[in-house]
C-alpha cells in the first residue's frame, strides 16, 4: 500500500469517528436535558405534596374546622 491510500484511508477513519463522537455527545446532551426536566418535574411534585401535606396536619385541620363553629 503506498502512502497516499494510507493517508485517506486514516482521513476517513478520523472523519467517521468524529462523526460518531459527535452523534455520542448530542444523544449525552439529549438524555441530561430529559433527566433535568424529570427532576423539575419532580421538585415541583415534591414542593405540592410538601404544601398538602402542611394544609392537611391535624392541628390545622382542626383549627379550621373550630373557626368554623366559633362564627
Amino acid at each position: 500500500m503506498d502512502t497516499q491510500t494510507t493517508i485517506t484511508l486514516l482521513t476517513i477513519a478520523v472523519l467517521l469517528l468524529s462523526t460518531v463522537v459527535v452523534v455520542i455527545l448530542g444523544i449525552v446532551i439529549a438524555i441530561l436535558l430529559k433527566i433535568r426536566k424529570i427532576t423539575q418535574n419532580f421538585d415541583a411534585v415534591m414542593q405540592n405534596l410538601a404544601e398538602a401535606s402542611e394544609w392537611l396536619t391535624p392541628a390545622k385541620v382542626l383549627g379550621r374546622i373550630a373557626n368554623l363553629f366559633q362564627k
